[in-house]
């Protein structure tokens, strides 16, 4: 199949079996210096590809934007181009008060509060993460000795939605939500790993997540003194390691 895809204008066999996924197209490159050999393949639109090596088989970089809506294009788009197993490495805001500015978040599974999933799977069934992936995430984080956090993340739609509730015509709802997730030890909140995990189920791919917390608002509100982490190399490293892991597993 040599056509290429609408959207991420790859054709079959220009990704790997492996592929990260990053929200911004400027990590692209900044993740496949990782890679060996690393060659740039595509850009269009918010998706930029970049394919190389690790432990002798090709993986792949493909940045999705921001969101759900465009992360499902990519990882369908990928699928058809040969990628197997994905894995999402990207930025949080942290929730329980354990979670610190620069700590890794690897999801064990994602509140369904964004609309993509919504069109794959009913509301019912759980977005999950594979077990390997998720363990090979694990894995690398103490291999790295980073510090981490397992644990179910919430995925929502609106980024001033969790920063400007009380200004929403919905604050009523935006405010008790939060609340349910704080007593329910929800970790932390990002925008895309609902909507890819269950993707992956309904399409037959594997897939994982990792988040660099940016900050953590409740330590904030709590009094906690502690800088905003905008570094995402922790996370990178974790994810160039889980896939290390994992190809050289087989």
């Amino acid at each position: 199949m040599s056509e290429k895809m609408y959207h991420i204008g790859l054709s079959y066999g220009e990704a790997g079996k492996y592929c990260i996924l990053p929200g911004d197209p400027g990590r692209c490159e900044k993740i496949a210096r990782y890679f060996d050999n690393p060659q740039f393949v595509a850009r269009n639109r918010e998706f930029v590809t970049w394919t190389g090596t690790l432990s002798g088989e090709k993986v792949s970089v493909t940045s999705t934007g921001i969101g759900g809506p465009s992360a499902a294009i990519a990882m369908e788009e990928l699928k058809q181009c040969g990628v197997e197993t994905f894995i999402r490495v990207g930025t949080c805001g942290g929730i329980n008060l354990k979670v610190r500015s620069g700590d890794c978040v690897i999801a064990s599974g994602s509140v369904r509060m964004e609309g993509t999933s919504r069109e794959y799977a009913p509301i019912e069934y759980p977005a999950v993460p594979d077990f390997d992936v998720t363990l090979a995430l694990k894995q690398a984080s103490e291999k790295l000795g980073l510090p981490h956090h397992v644990g179910v993340v919430q995925c929502k739609d609106s980024f001033y939605g969790q920063h400007s509730p009380e200004r929403m015509p919905v604050s009523w709802t935006l405010l008790n939500k939060w609340e349910a997730w704080k007593r329910l030890g929800v970790l932390a909140s990002e925008m895309e790993s609902a909507a890819l995990f269950t993707v992956a189920a309904a399409i037959d791919v594997k897939c994982g997540a990792v988040f660099g917390a940016v900050w953590n608002q409740e330590r904030k509100a709590a009094g906690y003194n502690e800088p905003d982490c905008t570094d995402t190399e922790r996370q990178i490293r974790v994810a160039v390691e889980a896939l290390r892991i994992l190809i050289e597993s087989k």
